[in-house]
């Protein structure tokens, strides 16, 4: 049977801020029944239409507000149709906690990253390394803070997860997590796996990824000459640490390992070490570690 379904965007004016910012409401309605959240982004009420239910204006937030508007609606109209066509009760109290993810028919992002980070950590030394996945939680971690952040929520519905959510993530890793541009590819690419994972578990209908292209830049390092490099191999230091770094330094140098591989480096991986390695050069290291 077909129900009478509107959604409804507002402005709670009694709860305007000291900055004149007022939040902005979602009402969903279903045969008369009424249903609201709070979209947990503030407008100043001059920048709002009323008749339209839109943003108006120049400003920055503008487009951004109106971008959330008809990600959100979109989405409540999806779950609409999900639940007519599959014959389940249609209320609007159900339509709301389907798409903030409290039930249990939703996955939400980070139910589903512990979900795979737990199946990670069991197939350590099966197939996976720790450094990898402890990479995938620390990406987890930033998920986190990014949403308490921005949204002022704890988690989402994976649903809701669309390219305006993905575009913010970056920005904030860029701005607020300071990283680097290359750095911040990096946790793009493990999210965007999740994200892969979900769709292929019929959790996404599309990839919120199709139309985002995660770039790395390329850097140069630079390198060291070899009059440099004899230059650091032939210095004396007075304090022994000094001498302890840079000999451990000079190792790497030759070896082409990074500082982590050194770090974790035991005397039973030396025969993995090259010919190019000096023999003076392996005999000491290996009285180090």
């Amino acid at each position: 049977m077909k129900s009478t379904f509107r959604v409804l965007f507002f402005l709670k004016r009694d709860k305007q801020k000291k900055d004149g910012r007022t939040p902005l409401m979602c009402r969903i309605t279903v045969d008369g029944k009424e249903s609201r959240f709070n979209m947990k982004m503030d407008i100043l009420p001059e920048h709002w239409d009323v008749k339209a239910s839109k943003a108006m204006g120049r400003a920055k937030e503008v487009d951004e507000i109106n971008s959330l508007i008809d990600n959100v609606k979109a989405s409540l109209y999806q779950i609409y149709r999900d639940l007519q066509e599959r014959g389940k009760q249609v209320t609007s109290e159900i339509i709301k906690n389907s798409f903030l993810g409290l039930d249990d028919s939703f996955e939400t992002l980070l139910n589903l990253f512990d979900k795979h980070n737990e199946d990670a950590r069991n197939l350590i030394g099966n197939g996976l390394v720790a450094d990898t996945v402890e990479k995938y939680e620390l990406t987890r971690r930033r998920l986190h803070e990014f949403m308490t952040f921005k949204y002022k929520i704890s988690d989402i519905n994976i649903k809701e997860v669309n390219n305006m959510f993905i575009l913010d993530f970056e920005t904030y890793m860029r701005t607020i997590g300071k990283c680097s541009a290359n750095t911040a590819a990096k946790y793009m690419r493990l999210f965007k796996k999740i994200i892969l994972l979900a769709k292929n578990n019929g959790l996404l209908n599309a990839d919120p990824f199709a139309s985002y292209k995660i770039q790395f830049k390329k850097t140069d390092r630079g390198y060291l000459t070899q009059y440099e490099l004899e230059a650091i191999m032939d210095k004396e230091f007075e304090i022994e640490r000094l001498e302890h770094v840079r000999d451990i330094f000079i190792f790497a140098c030759f070896t082409g390992l990074a500082y982590i591989d050194v770090q974790k480096l035991r005397k039973e991986h030396m025969f993995i070490l090259t010919k190019r390695v000096p023999l003076f050069l392996i005999q000491k290291y290996t009285t180090l570690i």
